[in-house]
């Protein structure tokens, strides 16, 4: 393991110089809390030093995505009302992630970028916090930041935690890097079964346990308001389809096939979410080719007076707009994607779910959601339209649908339980 650390340190540097310019490109085209992000350089200024020193001894918890950043919300929350005294300080490795966090921090809580994973910059973050305990989120398996804090003696989890079979290849490939490192860990909660057994074949001596998603457990907001699409598309009573977490390639087909559905139902209307802001301007031009009318929500553009689309390029508003829809088409699952996102929220919301055949990433669920007939699959990218026109023929069907699916998902509440049990149990 020593000289695999040494290699990994050495090609590191390497590594960043390629990483960089992707990164102060996202620096810059990205929404988000920016204002201490030298924080992921391990570079604290002194108020932030000083504003820090509450939170030694504290249970550090990384996310890095804003959907991980949600869950490590309401994780922080339980582990708070566990234990009203303990500090927590949750880090992110993007803005629009620490934005959110930010917002949402429960009392006793704090935020940070997580450092990079060279040694003097985690080692910076970890004697400024002096952690008891560092909590990781699903695979942000960073060699330094893990073999660090166990150097130190801080008790290490990985929660949440998830492998597919693509991803599980690589790390057997690996394995005289990947099985050493995992079990490292003091406790590794799987989302799954399959996630247990395919962490286990890495690292057969790894300490794993099936815990289940914690997704599974979000709960919608009481004071949830759906997103008021009026101010775009004008009074009156619209069918709103969803583009929710859209990768390349698929906002042309969802768009493509909303124009050939508007001609036979005038009052359908269309919402895009790009997985990444940053798109706007390149989405906004796929629907201008298209020739639909658009506004961009980022910045008031207009592409016509008559909007029949809303590109929503913003964060953190994604529940919003769900709840303003009839049908979410979940992305990176059409298009030639296939590894998906979650479709834990539109089935909170009891929404009628679309999405490809095929979720490499997201297996469990979608395997929970088709068994129950709750979800819509469109195992060929042609079959968009017809899916959707059946759906927007019958608004009894869309609501059985979204009921199937709300219900499906119910049924696994109960991993946050399973999880803080498991972090209790190597404290």
């Amino acid at each position: 393991m020593k000289f695999m650390l040494f290699f990994y340190n050495l090609i590191l540097p390497l590594g960043f110089i390629f990483f960089l310019p992707g990164l102060l490109w996202k620096l810059w085209r990205r929404p988000g809390w920016k204002k201490t992000f030298g924080e992921r350089f391990g570079c604290f200024s002194a108020e932030r030093k000083q504003e820090l020193q509450a939170y030694k001894n504290c249970i550090w918890i990384h996310a890095v995505s804003v959907g991980e950043s949600v869950i490590a919300l309401a994780l922080s929350r339980k582990l708070r009302e566990r234990y009203p005294q303990l500090p927590i300080v949750i880090s992110t490795g993007t803005t629009t992630g620490q934005e959110l966090v930010r917002k949402q921090l429960p009392e006793g809580a704090s935020a940070i970028f997580c450092p990079m994973d060279f040694c003097w910059m985690v080692a910076r973050t970890l004697r400024l916090l002096q952690p008891q305990m560092l909590v990781i989120f699903e695979t942000e398996i960073w060699p330094n930041l893990i073999n660090s804090a166990v150097k130190r003696n801080v008790k290490t989890a990985l929660v949440n935690a998830r492998l597919s079979d693509h991803s599980a290849r690589g790390y057997m490939r690996f394995r005289f890097f990947f099985r050493p490192l995992l079990e490292k860990f003091n406790v590794i909660a799987a989302q799954s079964e399959g996630d247990k057994e395919r962490f286990l074949q890495v690292a057969p001596n790894a300490n794993v346990i099936n815990c289940g998603n914690l997704k599974f457990d979000q709960r919608v907001p009481d004071d949830l308001q759906a997103a008021d699409l009026h101010e775009y598309f004008g009074e009156g009573q619209f069918k709103v389809i969803l583009g929710a977490s859209t990768h390349p390639g698929e906002e042309t087909l969802i768009a493509e096939s909303f124009k050939n559905l508007c001609s036979d139902d005038p009052a359908l209307r269309l919402v895009l979410i790009p997985r990444h802001a940053e798109r706007g301007a390149e989405v906004m031009e796929t629907l201008d080719k298209l020739n639909i009318p658009a506004a961009r929500r980022s910045n008031g553009e207009r592409s016509g007076d008559n909007v029949l689309c809303l590109l929503a390029d913003t964060t953190g508003e994604m529940l919003k707009f769900m709840q303003a829809s009839d049908i979410v088409i979940m992305g990176k699952s059409l298009a030639g994607h296939d590894e998906g996102h979650n479709l834990i929220e539109p089935a909170l919301l009891k929404k009628a779910i679309v999405t490809g055949h095929k979720l490499r990433n997201f297996r469990f669920l979608m395997q929970v959601l088709t068994a129950d007939s709750a979800v819509k699959t469109v195992a060929a990218d042609e079959e968009l339209t017809s899916v959707l026109r059946k759906l927007l023929s019958s608004e009894e069907l869309r609501n059985e649908l979204g009921l199937k699916a709300f219900a499906a998902i119910s049924v696994h509440a109960g991993a946050t339980v399973k999880t803080l049990d498991a972090l209790d149990a190597v404290r």
